[in-house]
């Protein structure tokens, strides 16, 4: 890890420092090749001279054989005759607390070198230069997608975020259709997890008085709260659940959205049939974004307390 580390922490510098700084005169005298003609990043490797890709190998090899096989002191990669920041012969840091600190600091930063490097590297081969404009990669599967980081629900600390990239699609017109297809679902499951935490929080504390089923001589107090509520609702209740929630998704959730996903027509504020909308824009769209962060809560609520219920009881 240390090898690596140090190792990424030069390529780094590397990559930097060739941008702001370069060396007069000649890389390679009798090739005649000056500092200033070797491009930056993976570009160089067929402007040098093969004389000179040897003599790095050889360098490379001599360090690796003859210093780097030696067994370590008492710390990991602390090689004898080698001081502080590995200068051969330097003089090491005395003082342990600060050689420790000094020591944790190299480790650190060698993990942040070794991401760093890869990301410079995708970067050059995406782009073709060592800190090229990320719109040279036109090959980029997100290059026809649309902006989504404007979009509702895109807000910090994440933005819009899409690790997975389910966004990208090579045709804008069917990455816009199933963002909105995957908002709407969003969008129900949130409204519909937002109910559920509800249905588990308020039966804690009120019970509606009198019968859930007269037929059935089933009492609202006599139902449980959570999945053991499940055996207690009467055949024919179940029934009723599954119709009101069938009428509703094939006559209402079917139809088409308006302009913001799950806003649909001749339903209101609060998704009430019938329901005045909410006429002014700004407020209108930080309520939807309230509902969708709402929602999201509610979707990982839900799924805590079902475990919780699961697993006690």
């Amino acid at each position: 890890e240390l090898q690596h580390g140090r190792v990424s922490m030069f390529a780094c510098l590397g990559y930097i420092v060739p941008e702001y700084f370069r060396w007069p005169g000649f890389c390679s005298p009798s090739e005649g090749v000056k500092f200033a003609d070797l491009p930056n990043g993976f570009a160089a490797a067929a402007k040098i001279p093969g004389l000179g890709v040897l003599q790095i190998l050889a360098f490379v090899g001599t360090i690796e054989v003859f210093n780097l096989q030696s067994p370590t002191g008492k710390y990991a990669g602390d090689y004898e005759g080698y001081g502080a920041f590995g200068l051969p012969g330097g003089k090491p840091i005395a003082d342990v607390a600060k050689k420790e600190k000094s020591l944790l600091a190299e480790i650190n930063n060698g993990r942040l070198a070794m991401m760093a490097i890869m990301g410079m590297w995708f970067q050059n081969g995406l782009t073709g230069s060592a800190w090229g404009d990320w719109a040279l990669y036109t090959d980029s599967p997100l290059r026809a997608a649309p902006d989504f980081s404007k979009e509702l629900g895109a807000c910090p600390p994440l933005g819009f975020w899409d690790p997975l990239g389910l966004s990208a699609y090579s045709d804008p017109e069917f990455a816009d259709s199933q963002f909105r297809r995957r908002r709407v679902i969003e969008l129900q499951h949130g409204r519909v997890s937002m109910f559920a935490c509800l249905g588990y929080i308020v039966p804690e504390y009120f019970r509606w008085p009198g019968f859930c089923s007269p037929s059935e001589g089933v009492k609202f107090a006599d139902l449980p709260n959570g999945f053991a509520a499940a055996a207690k609702i009467p055949g024919l209740g179940v029934l009723q659940i599954l119709a009101f929630v069938g009428t509703i998704e094939i006559f209402n959730l079917q139809a088409t959205p308006g302009k913001y996903a799950g806003d649909y027509e001749g339903y209101g504020a609060f998704g009430l049939p019938g329901g005045k909308p909410i006429a002014d824009v700004a407020k209108k769209e930080k309520s939807l974004l309230a509902e969708i962060n709402n929602g999201r809560l509610a979707m990982m609520a839900i799924m805590g307390m079902w475990f919780q219920n699961g697993l006690t009881g």
